[in-house]
């Protein structure tokens, strides 16, 4: 017992000199050995607690305090311990961890290093469950309006469940029944730690298939499992599953569990059912109901398409009783299509007809090619001597300016030069010359009317009746007197004297 009574000095010195007997610890020391202490007297425990503060952190591992009403303790599980954990903690989520005690020398704490983690109890599940729903429900995933409809008759259909269990031989049992299918199994693990990566994997790898690849893609998928407790079909309640649920492009069913069962893949899915068996069922109709519903409307189908004829037929024969006969029909328009035969042929032959006296009276009104040539010749001649004439009459006025020059450089080059500006300005008005007289025009087959002043004509009420008048045509000029008052006889009157006197109509009224 410690004594209440004031030591003296020397008393004092005597206690100093015992207690350096004791042995003398690092901090380190005592806390490497505390550590040893719990790790040995605690190597394995279950402790159950209220999840607190749960963080995971960036480099992957877990920190979160574990309490209840009487104590708190630090929690920590490495980075991979917690990717085999199989749940996500949560505030106040209640659990049981599994693991040891250790300490953390650093802050002299201890804590447990987790190993496995579980909800403590069906009615944890069941809150956590239904939290985890509402939030889901929230995010729209369970929204009837994204749910796609069934193909009718799959052709391929993926199965994912564990190969092991009833559940795949009941699905191809019940197919083989109804309507044998190809049927692609991808084994999963359906209950224990890893079983929600895997069915996720599982629903995200069916969907990643190429349509026409070596592996075909499902029409259809079925994720199913046998019946269980809440905990067995945990993992067909985790986020992940049903995330991969609900943005899976192939329609699914879930048959997870029995008709009682309910999890959170059965709202995410395209459609529940109660068991695998009715999955299968769901998944593709009955061959023998389609074989004779198929027989039974070929039949309606043939009686149908042969009542139908016989209704045509008799209508058919009721037309025919009211028409009348073909040939009837095609007397008239038979000897119509004569007439207008015969009458085709006589327009034709008066058509031609008409077009060959056009055409022969347009070629005797043309001048000979001949002619126009020995015209343009004469022309030609007359311009050539006027050039000599011009010409000479330069050469001799231009001769006095340049005597004296050199002949042999300067002179030539001179008249050669001079030479060449007069014959360019003659031939261009020579041209004009050409192109304003109306000699021209004379020689394309006009003729030029004068009176007897010798002023032209040049309309027909300017002519007066019985005036002496002057025709000047290319080659020459003609005498000629106007018998009528300026226009000539109308069309209808010279029709009409073609046939008193059985002439050909002139296309051209004589002026002589």
């Amino acid at each position: 017992m410690t004594s209440n009574v004031p030591l003296t000095k020397t008393e004092n010195i005597s206690t100093s000199n015992r207690d350096h007997n004791i042995l003398e610890f690092t901090v380190g020391e005592i806390s490497q050995a505390v550590k040893r202490t719990l790790e040995g007297s605690f190597g394995r425990v279950r402790v159950k607690g209220e999840v607190s503060q749960p963080n995971y952190h960036s480099s992957g591992h877990l920190y979160f305090k574990l309490k209840d009403e009487d104590a708190a303790m630090d929690g920590v599980s490495w980075r991979g311990t917690v990717e085999r954990l199989g749940l996500t903690l949560e505030e106040g989520m209640e659990v049981v961890c599994t693991g040891r005690i250790s300490s953390y020398p650093r802050n002299s704490r201890y804590q447990i290093v987790i190993e496995a983690i579980e909800l403590a109890g069906e009615g944890a599940l069941l809150k956590l469950l239904e939290v985890r729903r509402k939030q889901l429900l929230q995010e729209g995933l369970f929204d009837p309006d994204q749910k796609q409809k069934l193909p009718f008759l799959p052709d391929v259909i993926g199965v994912i469940t564990s190969p092991t269990g009833s559940v795949i031989r009941d699905i191809l049992h019940r197919l083989a029944d109804r309507f044998p299918r190809h049927v692609l199994l991808w084994p999963v693990s359906v209950q224990g730690e890893n079983a929600a990566n895997q069915i996720s994997k599982a629903i995200s790898g069916f969907n990643a298939l190429e349509t026409k690849g070596h592996v075909p893609r499902p029409d259809l998928l079925i994720v199913a499992r046998g019946g269980g407790s809440l905990e067995d079909l945990w993992a067909f309640n985790e986020e992940i599953v049903v995330r991969a649920t609900a943005i899976s492009k192939i329609p699914l069913i879930s048959a997870v569990g029995h008709e009682t069962d309910t999890t959170l893949i059965d709202l995410a899915a395209d459609l529940r059912a109660p068991t695998p068996t009715a999955a299968a069922e769901l998944a593709v109709p009955v061959r023998l109901d389609l074989e004779t519903r198929l027989i039974e409307s070929q039949r309606r189908m043939v009686s149908g398409i042969g009542h139908c004829y016989e209704d045509n037929r008799i209508r058919l024969e009721g037309f025919v009783r009211g028409l009348p006969k073909p040939d009837q029909i095609l007397e008239e328009a038979t000897q119509r299509l004569d007439n207008e035969t015969d009458r085709l042929m006589l327009s034709l032959f008066n058509r031609i007809t008409n077009k060959l006296e056009n055409v022969l009276g347009l070629g005797a009104r043309l001048r000979h090619p001949k002619m126009l040539m020995s015209v343009a010749e004469e022309t030609l001649g007359h311009t050539f001597k006027r050039f000599d004439i011009i010409f000479e009459a330069i050469f001799h006025g231009t001769e006095n300016r340049f005597y004296g020059l050199d002949a042999e450089a300067r002179l030539f080059n001179s008249i050669t030069n001079i030479l060449k500006k007069f014959e360019e300005k003659l031939i261009a008005h020579a041209n004009l010359l050409s192109s304003v007289s109306y000699k021209a025009v004379l020689d394309r087959g006009f003729a030029l009317i004068r009176n007897y002043k010798g002023q032209p004509i040049v309309r027909a009420k300017d002519a007066i009746r019985g005036e002496k008048i002057e025709i000047e045509f290319s080659d020459g000029t003609a005498k000629a007197k106007i018998n009528s008052n300026g226009a000539s006889p109308s069309r209808k009157k010279q029709k009409e004297e073609k046939k008193k006197t059985g002439k050909p109509e002139e296309t051209q009224g004589s002026l002589l």
